[in-house]
């Protein structure tokens, strides 16, 4: 399978519904709540495409572009960009839609870097 076939067949894609007791006292979600999310997201996605054990070593940038309410729902959008030696970045996008409009935006976007591991914690090449 190629590097490009991988990545396709790695896209993750999680919903959730944004309910009032994950989001702050503007009734948006909180930003902690979205990273997690996102890093889960991420997580998830770069296992898919590595079938190894990944740890996060860095979130290299979070854009939080637009608020997302309760009482939405978000979707989580996560893709391989980049795949290195030892280490892969995982860009992650989150979708805020109205539950009973059409009405879809993007909110948040970030990328997370992965480095595969062996059993004793040390990097190794990504297959």
């Amino acid at each position: 399978m190629t590097i490009q076939e991988r990545i396709e067949n790695s896209k993750t894609t999680i919903f959730k519904a944004v309910f009032p007791n994950t989001t702050n006292h503007y009734d948006t979600l909180f930003g902690g709540t979205a990273m997690q999310s996102m890093d889960e997201t991420a997580f998830i996605t770069a296992t898919r495409f590595s079938r190894q054990r990944m740890v996060t070593v860095s979130s290299d940038k979070i854009d939080f572009k637009k608020p997302i309410p309760a009482g939405t729902i978000i979707e989580l959008i996560g893709l391989v960009t980049y795949v290195g030696n030892t280490s892969l970045k995982v860009r992650v996008d989150i979708f805020v839609e109205e539950m009973y409009t059409e009405f879809r935006e993007k909110a948040v976007t970030g990328e997370f870097t992965f480095v595969a591991i062996d059993e004793d914690k040390n990097p190794v090449k990504v297959v």
